[in-house]
């Protein structure tokens, strides 16, 4: 063997083991065959007169070009977690361009936005824009389609308002840090929702689907106290932080196998310690926990916190845990009601909706509507930008973002959110019967108790 070929040997044993497409073909063809089956959404209620309905879609076409421009702009720009004040600039911008002021700063936060538009009187509901991206990769999860969609909506309606008064007020809310930051929730926290009736608002995905699952999330970092000591010289006056963290670790991998399908816990060691000589006196692991169901959340909750207190009991350390140095985010509650208006309203746009359950509901992530959807009555219907298969939180998706579909799914988007606002703010029924499907669900939670 010669150096060259011996360098690209060891080249080769760097490289990781391709993971196998095997599993995603067989899921990608057996989604095919329920979509092939499913059908179509439908729902019992009339919403707004047809002319309504009509004015809205017609009002989000003749706003394309400023919406595109928007989308494309916060999508060149993007700006994390908390830092979205480029980005709430440019909506309020935006808004102020056709008459209309907006609060910028508002609900305990500096890059959250409020605007209103309509009587004051009768039924409330929330639009919601998410603006924030994701460090190093920026808007892969789309958040830019987000917004401009919930602008657009709020846009159209302004106009459709104007020229077919009825009782009821909008309210476009500017949502910051949904990529781990729980925005909605401190929003909430400060009023946000107090007096909505219902909220919606739309996410990108590789599918169009009325109800697709997100789980709920908490975030946990234990830290390990040991005692420092030389690891050859005299490992016995030392208490191993690291190996309380391997023990933690090893116990949640045999968790795994003893939890709800829908259940998730992945970690990372964030402190290892410094030296292999010295047995480390401080070692942090942090964790996030997901799960399908609030109850169920809480039940894994208290089985991980064993865990990472045993660990610390076996090696002799002392232990730190810190739940949740953000808001925990809860699973989405579905208003089924509501979400069969959307699937109409996108009918209209040529777009099939899908019904929970024909993709899998594994391919799933968290949100912190979730929070929102247990204090109102809420929608988050999946629109699809990319091409089935396509991950999010890729650059794959990014592109998608910005690219020719992503910019149908603004206009189609903003159309059926507005579309489903006007069916609420018009049909006193589909407002009852949404308000009698959240109250059976089991009604408002109180989010800032559920975990104490």
């Amino acid at each position: 063997m010669t150096r060259h070929d011996q360098h690209d040997h060891d080249h080769d044993h760097c490289l990781p083991v391709p993971p196998s497409s095997a599993y995603d073909e067989a899921v990608a063809r057996e989604t095919a065959v329920r979509a092939a089956a499913a059908e179509p959404i439908t729902s019992p209620y009339d919403g707004a007169p047809a002319a309504v309905r009509e004015a809205a879609a017609s009002a989000v076409d003749g706003l394309r070009d400023e919406l595109l421009a928007l989308s494309h702009d916060l999508h060149a720009h993007p700006e994390t977690a908390f830092s979205e004040h480029r980005s709430v600039a440019a909506v309020a911008a935006l808004l102020a361009g056709h008459g209309i002021d907006a609060a910028v700063g508002v609900h305990g936060l500096d890059t959250a936005l409020r605007a209103t538009l309509g009587s004051g009187e009768g039924p409330t509901v929330a639009v919601l824009a998410e603006y924030d991206a994701l460090p190093g990769i920026g808007h892969a999860c789309g958040h830019n389609v987000i917004c401009e969609a919930a602008v657009g909506a709020f846009l159209a309606l302004a106009r459709v308002l104007a020229a077919h008064p009825v009782g009821g007020t909008v309210v476009l809310l500017g949502t910051p840090a949904e990529e781990g930051g729980g925005g909605k929730e401190t929003m909430a926290r400060d009023g946000a929702f107090d007096g909505v009736d219902a909220a919606v608002m739309l996410h990108p995905f590789a599918h169009d689907i009325a109800d697709h699952p997100f789980l709920g999330r908490r975030q946990l970092e234990v830290t390990y106290h040991g005692v420092a000591a030389h690891a050859s010289a005299q490992p016995h006056r030392g208490r191993n932080a690291l190996d309380a963290v391997v023990m933690g670790y090893q116990g949640i991998a045999m968790l795994r196998q003893h939890i709800p399908d829908g259940d998730r816990v992945h970690g990372v060691v964030v402190d290892g310690g410094q030296a292999p000589n010295v047995v480390p006196e401080r070692a942090a692991a942090r964790y996030y926990l997901r799960s399908q169901h609030p109850e169920t959340l809480r039940d894994l909750t208290a089985r991980v916190e064993a865990i990472v207190v045993a660990a610390a009991a076996m090696t002799g350390c002392g232990h730190t845990l810190d739940w949740d140095p953000r808001p925990p985010y809860l699973p989405i509650r579905h208003n089924r009601t509501l979400a069969a208006r959307w699937a109409v309203a996108q009918a209209g746009r040529g777009r099939t909706v899908y019904p929970r359950g024909v993709v899998p509901e594994s391919e799933t992530g968290s949100t912190d509507l979730g929070n929102v959807s247990l204090r109102v009555p809420s929608i988050h219907p999946m629109i699809a930008i990319a091409e089935p298969g396509t991950a999010l939180h890729t650059t794959g998706f990014a592109e998608a973002a910005a690219g020719a579909a992503g910019d149908r799914a603004v206009l189609d988007g903003a159309a059926g959110l507005a579309t489903v606002v006007a069916d609420l703010l018009h049909d006193a029924a589909l407002r009852e019967a949404v308000a009698a499907e959240f109250a059976e669900a089991g009604g408002p939670v109180d989010v800032p108790a559920f975990f104490e």
